[in-house]
């Protein structure tokens, strides 16, 4: 199976609910969710038939402007502190100046939105995990450490991570938002400019990695894409929240099938539960619940 990173387009194989042929399954891809910006291909990942947001609606949702190799490619993240943000590893892992990082934007071609911060962090401030296997798509996640603390207020505030703890839920059967610039249709060319949302049940692990011929581990959770209702190019490293009000942030985009977001196969994010103490050790930022 051929797997490419979310800074270089990660396809995502989305295949049938029934029974895999895991033969077939290998000859197909699996995209990270990058969308490509000036000839160059981009990490994978996108809202496909969500909803506008509103203007203040997520405050913690961060762009990326991701400069490699002469070119950018274009994802999302999460803000969880004054200075810092997490994102996808495969979105990072190439960088060879730096990223822009959008924080307050809603039009992110809007360069005088009211609200709206554009701040360019080198690529040394930036921390991939260092077992990201980009050929398996495993511990894809990474950290950006703004150059100072972010003055938060209503257009910017941090979203919560889950509370550091012995066990964690599998949040199968609850529903989680996902938002980004992604591409919002298979047929689109690149990301979107206004900030989209939507709201998906996430799957048990067990009933995702029957898509994906049992690749998908415990430090990855999975949303449906009933009707094309999907995260998509552009999408990648951006946020996945409870839907319940808390705000707490359980995933981040990872990858999805190459054959399309609107192919009804799962979205797979990398699961935030799994490297709170990960986040913790690389960045200070750890929710103890006190």
């Amino acid at each position: 199976m051929k797997f490419v990173c979310a800074t270089v387009l990660l396809l995502v194989v989305i295949i049938g609910a029934n029974a895999v042929d895991w033969q077939s399954l290998k000859s197909m891809e699996i995209e990270p969710k990058i969308p490509t910006i000036r000839h160059r291909n981009g990490p994978g990942g996108r809202i496909t038939k969500g909803e506008t947001a509103g203007r203040n609606q997520f405050p913690y949702q961060a762009g990326l402007m991701l400069y490699v190799n002469g070119g950018a490619a274009w994802c999302g993240g999460s803000l969880i502190s004054d200075r810092y943000v997490v994102t996808a590893a495969h979105c990072t892992d190439a960088l060879t100046t730096g990223v822009d990082v959008y924080l307050g934007a809603w039009d992110r071609t809007d360069k005088k939105e009211a609200g709206q911060q554009i701040i360019f962090v080198q690529a040394k401030n930036v921390v991939v995990h260092e077992h990201w296997d980009a050929d398996a798509i495993v511990n894809d996640i990474s950290l950006i450490k703004l150059p100072v603390p972010i003055e938060f207020n209503e257009f910017i505030q941090p979203v919560n991570l889950p509370q550091k703890s012995g066990k964690y839920e599998t949040y199968a059967d609850e529903s989680a938002i996902s938002s980004g610039w992604g591409k919002t249709a298979d047929s689109e060319k690149g990301a979107t400019d206004i900030l989209q949302w939507i709201t998906s049940p996430i799957m048990k692990n067990s009933g995702c990695s029957i898509w994906y011929g049992g690749i998908i581990n415990s430090n990855q959770i999975c949303i449906k894409t009933t009707g094309g209702i999907s995260t998509c190019n552009g999408d990648s490293g951006g946020p996945l929240v409870l839907a319940d009000g808390s705000n707490t942030l359980i995933g981040a985009t990872s990858f999805g099938i190459a054959l399309g977001c609107e192919k009804g196969w799962p979205g797979v994010f990398t699961r935030i539960t799994s490297f709170v103490d990960w986040i913790e050790q690389h960045s200070g930022v750890v929710n103890n619940g006190l």
